[in-house]
């Protein structure tokens, strides 16, 4: 038996914003979108050029409030390839939430609060 990842699901106040976030601070593409019968939900799932793992992205109509995200230890991670000039883009649109220069590691937070770490590409996965 063997499984692989297929997508993540957040739920987000403002689809549209978050989809514009995730494409400009990741360059995630939507590459469908489904909507309830009822008009109470819309899904959007986006992905990188760079593999098959999507992010879904739930709103629901009824919902005006923020979501509670705890103490926000869930997170995504995503290696880039350059990762200064992603450090870069990243302090202009102000979404680095937290560093770690040690480590070689920053998350940035989308317009929900969810958070995404940042990596850089180990030697071996750079083709």
């Amino acid at each position: 038996m063997k499984f692989k990842f297929d997508h993540n699901n957040i739920n987000v106040l403002d689809l549209e914003k978050s989809i514009k976030f995730y494409k400009e601070a990741l360059g995630l593409e939507e590459v469908r979108r489904h909507h309830s019968s009822d008009g109470s939900f819309t899904l959007a799932f986006l992905k990188s050029s760079e593999g098959e793992h999507q992010i879904e992205l739930t709103w629901l109509k009824d919902r005006k409030e923020p979501y509670n995200l705890g103490d926000n230890e869930i997170h995504m991670a995503v290696r880039t390839d350059d990762y200064e000039a992603a450090h870069k883009k990243h302090k202009e649109m102000g979404c680095i939430c937290y560093e770690n220069e040690q480590m070689g590691l920053y998350f940035i937070a989308d317009p929900d609060g969810y958070w995404t770490e940042i990596l850089a590409f180990k030697a071996s996965e750079i083709k």
